[in-house]
């Protein structure tokens, strides 16, 4: 039998990945929480590299915070995102809703000539007041989500964008960046994280609502 040599320890995994996250990126001028939330980022991708591309507002991790403490819900646009959140990190219990599978919901894509994914935000009703989004996969449900608050609709307290591909992904976040509370001067827009270019995927949005969860069971 061929033997291999590899740390098995998953306490010394853990701390032995997050150290290397550390000394690959340039984190260490960023406050703590940020550091931590983007290093819990960079350990889901394995591409230090990201820490260009990520771009956010100020007031992220407190109004993330705020919203999970209240027990507020987590809208994911797909079933692999909100598959990836720690349900034992959760401050409050909080529920983690995907409508991408609503009976209602293709249906709706087909009336409105758009598909499942921008349908499925149309159906998170008024309970996206104050709640987090995280996108991790399709553009058309930011598109969506954007158009929504643009006219009216509840605000949620925090989008987490990480849309992944090469057709809307990096111009759905270019959108999010330039309608969020930095750009606009609007003191009721939600704060955001997003990775901008074709980069994302379930895994980065699911590690963003961990790390939040995670900061907010302490002070």
């Amino acid at each position: 039998m061929t033997k291999f040599t590899y740390i098995k320890d998953p306490a010394v995994i853990y701390a032995e990945s997050f150290a290397k996250v550390r000394r690959a990126a340039a984190l260490d001028h960023l406050p703590t929480d940020i550091a931590k939330l983007l290093a819990r980022l960079i350990h889901a991708c394995g591409m230090p590299d990201i820490i260009d591309d990520l771009h956010y507002s100020a007031g992220l991790i407190t109004k993330g915070r705020e919203a999970l403490r209240a027990g507020k819900p987590i809208f994911c646009d797909c079933e692999m995102v909100a598959s990836g959140v720690t349900q034992r990190f959760l401050p409050a219990d909080n529920p983690v809703i995907v409508t991408l599978n609503d009976d209602r919901t293709a249906p709706l894509a087909d009336g409105m000539k758009s598909t499942r994914s921008a349908a499925a935000v149309d159906l998170w009703d008024e309970s996206l007041e104050g709640a987090l989004v995280a996108i991790g996969n399709a553009p058309t449900a930011l598109f969506r989500l954007l158009e929504l608050i643009a006219v009216g609709g509840p605000v949620p307290a925090v989008i987490l964008g990480f849309p992944v591909g090469f057709v809307g992904a990096a111009e759905s976040k270019v959108a999010l960046i330039n309608n969020a509370k930095p750009t606009t001067g609007n003191l009721n827009g939600p704060e955001f994280i997003a990775l901008t270019g074709t980069r994302g995927g379930s895994a980065l949005a699911a590690a963003a609502i961990n790390s939040l969860c995670l900061l907010s069971r302490v002070e």
